[in-house]
Order: structure tokens, then sequence, then C-alpha cells
């Protein structure tokens, strides 16, 4: 039998890993530390920002800076300042807290416009929303000519809006000589009044501004539509699904997170309308075309002594409150519905 020492055998090699490991990671931590303690920021000085060109960037963005501070920031600053005055900008300004907020709620004007900017936007949802979506998907599937229809649905946006309103004026012309109750003629219908009727005049004006701003719209769908997988649609005409089936199953919900987004644009547009009722009626027949625009133009121009200036900045900042909470509500309302 062999004979035992008193000493001890080398460690097992498990233990021999371990204090392995606790030996790399306190170099690791110390060289960690030492990384740090080494780098440090070097102190930010106006002679290092210049140095590392900061003046130079500030140069290069001066002219925009400017551009935005003149044209946009001050003025929106100057409209918070005037809505709380009562000012024409000739005579001193005198500052009248809230009643200039008070003086618009109280207007027998100020439901009338609402009522009919509400009404506008409620026919150019119903009539103008759909129309750019179906000329859009129409188009996508024409094989020839595709780009010269583009062009022509887009041609109207072109024109300048002025232009285009006086044009279509004489066409709204009430007579049996207008254009459009010569055409409706031919048919043995009108001849309408067209502008000149309560009833007719509103619509008027929705059915001009379609044909206006449907073309940008239009282009927005076509790019989207290219889009949408092909393959969709094979596996849907494989099934025997027809045109209609393919947009109402295929096609909208691919287009669901476009269509969301320019509904809400289409909504700050309209609520917004103002050369339309201003070319076309100048808010008649009866204030039956008055907006929420053209009444803000009338308070600030309205009267050639000089506009109350104060009112009407009033009513532009309750309208762009409006607009903020609404795009606000809207906007968490579909949030997940572009996703789904």
């Amino acid at each position: 039998m062999a004979g035992g020492g008193g000493g001890l055998g080398p460690p097992p090699p498990a233990t021999e890993a371990m204090n392995a490991n606790a030996i790399s990671e306190i170099e690791v931590e110390g060289a960690a530390v030492a990384a740090h303690q080494a780098y440090r920021r070097p102190r930010r000085t106006p002679l290092t920002w210049v140095r590392g060109g900061g003046l130079s960037n500030l140069l290069f963005l001066a002219p925009m800076l400017f551009a935005f501070g003149a044209f946009s920031w001050y003025p929106i600053v100057r409209t918070g300042i005037m809505a709380f005055q009562h000012t024409n900008l000739v005579q001193a300004p005198t500052w009248v807290g809230f009643a200039n907020f008070s003086a618009v709620w109280h207007d027998p004007q100020f439901p009338v416009a609402v009522k009919n900017t509400a009404y506008f936007a409620f026919l150019a949802l119903i009539f103008g929303y759909p129309i750019p979506l179906v000329a859009a998907v129409l188009m996508s599937e024409v094989r020839k000519r595709r780009g010269l229809y583009s062009a022509l649905a887009y041609l109207p946006v072109v024109i300048p809006p002025v232009v285009a309103v006086l044009l279509w004026k004489t066409f709204y012309d009430a007579d049996s000589t207008g254009v459009f109750n010569t055409i409706l003629g031919w048919v043995h219908l009108g001849p309408y009044p067209w502008l000149q009727s309560e009833s007719w005049a509103m619509p008027s004006l929705v059915l001009e501004s379609t044909w206006a701003n449907a073309g940008a719209t239009v282009i927005i769908y076509l790019a989207a539509l290219t889009g949408v997988n092909a393959d969709l649609y094979e596996a849907a005409s494989v099934d025997g699904a027809n045109l209609r089936q393919k947009v109402w199953h295929v096609t909208l919900p691919q287009l669901r997170g476009v269509l969301l987004v320019t509904l809400i644009l289409q909504l700050i547009g309209t609520a917004q309308v103002f050369l339309e009722p201003y070319l076309f009626t100048s808010g008649g027949p009866a204030n039956h075309t008055l907006t929420v625009l053209l009444l803000i133009y009338n308070y600030a121009f309205g009267n050639s002594l000089g506009g109350d200036y104060g009112k009407a900045t009033a009513l532009s900042l309750m309208l762009a409150a409006f607009l903020a909470v609404f795009s606000l509500i809207y906007l968490r309302a579909t949030r997940g519905w572009s996703t789904e």
C-alpha cells in the first residue's frame, strides 16, 4: 500500500476555470474603469465651439432662421397677442382680454359660418373623397396611355385657382345660354340658378373644388397602389373575385393608412375653405356660403375704415385650436387602424 503524504494535491480543474473567469472579469472591469477615467469629454467653450464648425453652421442656417422667424414664428406670436387686443393696425391697440373671443362667440354670423363650413366639409367628404380613389383604381387597371390619363387628372391642379374659379363662374351662368344649362338643356333639364340659389350655391362650390383638387390625391393613390402586392390580386382572381371585390377586399385594406391620412388632410382643408366662397358668391346668397375663413376675412378687411383685427385673430385662434384638438383625437382614435 503506498504511503500517503501530509500535503494537499493540485486543485481540481473546475476550480481553476472559476479562478480564471474571475480574474478575467476583474481585468475587464479594471480596463473599463481605466478607459472611462482616461476618456473625459473636453470642456465646451465658445472657442472650441467655433473651432468645431459651430459658427459656420450658424451662418449657413441664418437665412432660413430669419425667413422662418420673420414669416412664420413672428406672425404666430403676433396673432396670439392681437387676439387679446382691440386694434385696426392704424390706431394704438388697447388690451381687452377675452372680449374678442366673447364678441365672436356671440356674433350671429358665427354659427352660420360654422354650419356652412361643416356643410361644405360634409359634401366634399361624400362626393370629393371617393372620386380620386375611384379614378386612381380605374387608371391603375388601364394598360395603355396611363401616363396620359394621370397628366389629364393632374391638369386642374396646375391651373391657377383664381383662373379656375373665374372659368367655372362663366360655366355657372344662370341664363339658359350658360355652359352647364346649355348642356342640360340638350336632355330637357334646367335651366338652374346655380350660384344664385340658396340650395344650389354650396353644392356648386363643392363641385368646382373637387374638380380643382382631386388630381393631387389621384397621384397619391396611384403611387400607393404600386405598393400593393400583385400576388394578392392573382389569388383573388383565382378565387373568382371581380373588380369590385378586389377593390373591397384587397385594395382598400392595403391602402388603409394612406386613406386615413388623406381623410384628415381633406377635413382640415375643407375647414379652411375660402377661395371658392370669396370669388364665387362673397358669402351669398343670404350668407348661405359664408364660411369661417370668409368671416375672418370680413372681420379684418370688410370695413373700409379699418377692420377689427382683434376679432379676426381671435377667430383664427379658435379655428386653429379646434383643428389641433380634432386632429389629436382623430390620430389617437385611428392609431391602430393602419396596422391591423
